[in-house]
């Protein structure tokens, strides 16, 4: 047998003969088209990376935005709930200084009103303990001289109905 029969040869031969039939049937195409495949798949994959990469940072753009107007919206609220306040404040302390004013107002009202029927009860106790005082001393007078003064005055009566 010659010397280039050996194992090398025949699998080199198997060799040759394995990829002469895949691509007789075709392989290196089915490969290719596969590999074509996966490529486009790639390709789309990576443009719709892209594309969502896009929207997300137009979307992060938007939403800092929004943040950014209620952030000014908030600061807004507490400035007006401030001044709220603050008015809420000066109108209250000024009810107040009013209520005060009316309160005092009134219990002097009230004081005088007191005073006024004191001196009225006092007034009135003293023309009672003067008339008493009167009666008494009438009383008495008429018990000592009540005939005299009776005479005088029928006498006095009498000179002037004539």
């Amino acid at each position: 047998m010659a010397e280039w029969l050996d194992n090398s040869f025949f699998a080199t031969v198997g060799l040759v003969l394995f990829l002469g039939l895949m691509i007789y049937f075709g392989v290196p195409k089915i490969i290719a088209k596969m590999l074509d495949g996966k490529i486009k798949q790639i390709e789309t994959d990576i443009a719709e990376a892209k594309r969502l990469r896009t929207e997300a940072a137009a979307l992060l753009v938007e939403y800092e935005q929004k943040r950014a107007a209620a952030e000014r919206e908030a600061e807004g609220i507490v400035t007006a709930a401030k001044q709220e306040a603050e008015r809420l404040t000066v109108e209250a302390k000024a009810s107040l200084e009013d209520l005060v004013t009316r309160r005092t107002k009134a219990v002097e009202d009230k004081i005088a009103q007191a005073e006024a029927q004191a001196l009225a009860e006092v007034r009135s106790r003293s023309a009672d303990i003067a008339i008493e005082a009167a009666r008494a001393v009438l009383s008495d007078e008429m018990n000592k001289n009540g005939g005299k003064v009776i005479d005088a005055a029928i006498a006095d009566v009498a000179g002037r109905l004539n």
